[in-house]
């Protein structure tokens, strides 16, 4: 169960939701609607009394499915209508994004935007042909109203039949269309101009007064600035490096960051990061942690650190399953039915908590007025850096951070005692790969054991837990049970992040079974005819189509991350077999690099990694003596996104192959540095390696 009860119970007898373990489907288990969980037995009925079915798409954490919830699903005058005239589904999008690719795409066909609550009509076959997002009860601001909508849609059913069908039939096709990518370039085609001709692209759509891309509402973009940020490093381009760390700056500072408890909400209503839509993702913030550990390599700048520790310390304290290791799936936008109400504040609040002095400094700094920013209430956020509110206010900066330190911690332990918003305790296979990878690499880039810990805890969960009796993973886990075949992007996120797991800790299981998940990714969802991989396995229920994943959303598209996993572990066990299916991944995908490069960050970073040839380092040492700790420091603090890392203490990986016949030098901290297949001279001493690894660029 959610860790609130869920919204919209009510005095209704419970329907067929009731039984199943997805917080969402049972936030709906008593509406006076007759829904049925997606499956055989909702078809089967739609077929016997050839009815079309209504399927609703959407998650725990949205705002609008609550909504269309209290104002549609709780009226029984509705549900009647709806019971009457249709088979009723409701879907987890979590759950199932196999069945919410598919009709989110015909939704975006009929109506050229797409979002959640979906709302979509269905033959019994399955076949969409009406659909939308959400409807308000009755109509309202040129939008129909949904008692219209679902009038409309029995009446042309009864009376148009045959021209829905056809029109069915033909999206049904449209979508299949659409899955198919143009015929493959050759491999000699992925160069450095795809890089260029992305980042390109990139500045015409930055905002450079607040950074990001676009206007509101504004995403935060993190494999866009992931890429931006190698191809800066790589290419020399200020201007690329600018708009990474201007919008990191700018967001760092909104009120999409939660300045008092770590961790970004989904994204800003507006340009300036200001006003958030409150929900808090996983993947958001295991995506931006990674980014923003990256900008701090490259940078140095503790700022960027400080972001990065907070995002992931806020997983640590609010996300993750105390018993299982696990993180959770979300948090929502809505406390107490009021959307934000649990982070918002009063001036006067702040005032009664700090005293009418360090509440005035604190109120200058976070943009704290009587009036409001939002809606007459408060969001923080940090109108000016903290090096220039600390000069505003006559005072060095840090006496500046150590006030507001206090003055935060305070407001935070006060803000915890309000009712928190609901929670998505659903574990999720792919996006817990996203969170063990970000772990990973910020252990290993601000040497901190937690979080090595916390990523370690993470894979070891979704060993334990997350493999069915066939032997494949499956995709969530809730309440004691795992369900669901994985995704593509289930599987290549958790490679990815086992491989990073193993650079970051030595444990070489952890790399042993990321061979295993890509020998089976390979075989489960491989398009042998066309190349890339189908986001569904062999043995998946069969539904309307079996879909493709090449553009990133929220998240990076399954081929993307494939592409990404295969690359690192390829590189990392000298096996070709991963480099060459990579490489065919990419190939399959080089339309949505050239053409739509916005859609291609997950893409053009494997692209990336593999045209960089980066260095594979193997670092050395007897025993984790200070001087191998300051080796460790040493790699570890530089941007390098091109390189793989082995670090060999006490020969526990003697054995693995970079690490095989390459002892410690005279039983000092060594380093065996290999570019493309030519290896240097073994680097011994911690003298020698500063004087190495100061010069070595970023990108060879």
């Amino acid at each position: 169960m959610s860790e609130n009860p869920p919204a919209g119970s009510s005095a209704h007898q419970p329907n067929r939701l009731a039984t199943e373990t997805s917080p969402y489907l049972l936030q709906h288990a008593h509406n006076p609607v007759d829904w049925y969980p997606w499956g055989e037995a909702a078809l089967a009925r739609a077929r016997s009394e050839n009815k079309p079915i209504f399927l609703s798409v959407g998650y725990s954490a949205c705002h609008w499915c609550h909504v269309m919830e209290r104002e549609s699903f709780e009226n029984q005058a509705m549900a009647d209508l709806m019971n009457e005239r249709f088979i009723n589904v409701k879907v987890d999008r979590e759950e199932r994004p196999d069945i919410d690719q598919i009709y989110m795409s015909a939704v975006q066909a009929m109506t050229g935007r797409g979002g959640w609550p979906m709302s979509v009509f269905l033959t019994p076959e399955g076949q969409p042909f009406f659909g939308g997002t959400y409807y308000p009860p009755e109509d309202r601001h040129g939008m129909p109203g949904f008692r219209r909508v679902i009038l409309s849609v029995e009446q042309a059913w009864k009376t148009r039949r045959k021209e829905i069908e056809d029109s069915a039939a033909d999206m049904t096709a449209h979508l299949a269309d659409l899955a198919k990518l143009p015929k493959a370039e050759s491999e000699q085609s992925l160069g450095m101009d795809i890089l260029e001709a992305a980042s390109v692209a990139l500045r015409r759509q930055f905002d450079p007064v607040h950074g990001g891309f676009g206007q509101a509402p504004k995403f935060p973009h993190p494999m866009d600035l992931r890429f931006l940020l190698r191809h800066g490093a790589r290419a020399g381009d200020a201007h690329a490096l600018h708009m990474v760390r201007h919008t990191l700056d700018k967001m760092a500072r909104g009120g999409i960051y939660d300045h008092l408890g770590g961790g970004f909400a989904r994204y800003s209503t507006d340009a300036k990061w200001l006003a958030p839509h409150f929900e808090k993702m996983l993947y958001d913030n295991a995506l931006l942690a990674s980014a923003y550990t990256e900008a701090y390599q490259m940078t140095g700048d503790p700022d960027l650190a400080r972001v990065s520790r907070e995002t992931l310390d806020y997983l640590i304290s609010r996300m993750t399953d105390p018993v299982e290791g696990g993180f959770y799936a979300t948090e929502d936008a809505d406390s107490e039915g009021e959307e934000g109400k649990f982070y918002v504040w009063a001036k006067s609040e702040i005032e009664a908590i700090l005293g009418p002095e360090r509440a005035e400094r604190f109120c200058v700094v976070y943009d704290i007025s009587p009036d409001g920013n939002w809606e007459s209430h408060n969001i923080p956020n940090l109108i000016k850096p903290m090096d220039q509110a600390a000069n505003n206010l006559g005072t060095t900066e840090d006496e500046l951070r150590a006030e507001l330190d206090l003055d935060r911690s305070k407001l935070f332990n006060v803000r915890a005692l309000r009712i928190p918003p609901a929670k998505d305790t659903k574990v999720l296979t792919g996006w817990n790969g996203l969170a063990m990878a970000a772990f990973a690499d910020t252990a290993w880039a601000l040497d901190e054991p937690r979080y090595l810990q916390a990523a370690q805890n993470c894979a070891a969960f979704l060993k334990r837990r997350m493999i069915g009796p066939d032997g494949l993973l499956l995709h969530s886990f809730k309440d004691g049970q795992a369900r669901f075949n994985a995704y593509l992007d289930d599987y290549a996120a958790v490679i990815d992040g086992l491989v990073r797991l193993f650079e970051a800790g030595s444990d070489q299981q952890w790399l042993d079974w990321a061979k295993e998940l890509a020998d089976t990714m390979i075989r489960e969802f491989r398009d042998v005819v066309d190349g890339g991989f189908f986001y569904t396995g062999r043995t998946h229920e069969t539904l309307i189509l079996r879909n493709k994943d090449y553009q990133d959303n929220a998240t990076p598209s399954g081929n993307a991350l494939a592409a990404t996993a295969l690359a690192r572990l390829g590189r990392i066990t000298g096996e070709q077999k991963y480099t060459d299916q990579a490489w065919k991944t990419l190939k399959s995908m080089t339309t949505i690099l050239k053409r739509y490069p916005m859609a291609a960050g997950q893409g053009l970073i494997a692209l990336d990694f593999l045209l960089s040839n980066g260095p594979e380092v193997v670092l050395v040492s007897p025993l984790a003596t200070d001087d191998y700790k300051h080796a460790r420091h040493l790699l570890s603090k530089r941007f390098l996104p091109g390189r793989v890392t082995v670090a060999n203490i006490a020969g526990v990986l003697d054995d693995f192959e970079l690490a095989r016949n390459r002892p410690s030098q005279g039983g000092q901290v060594t380093i065996y540095l290999c570019q493309g297949q030519t290896c240097e001279a073994p680097i011994a001493g911690l003298d020698n390696l500063k004087k190495r690894l100061t010069g070595m660029p970023t990108y060879p």
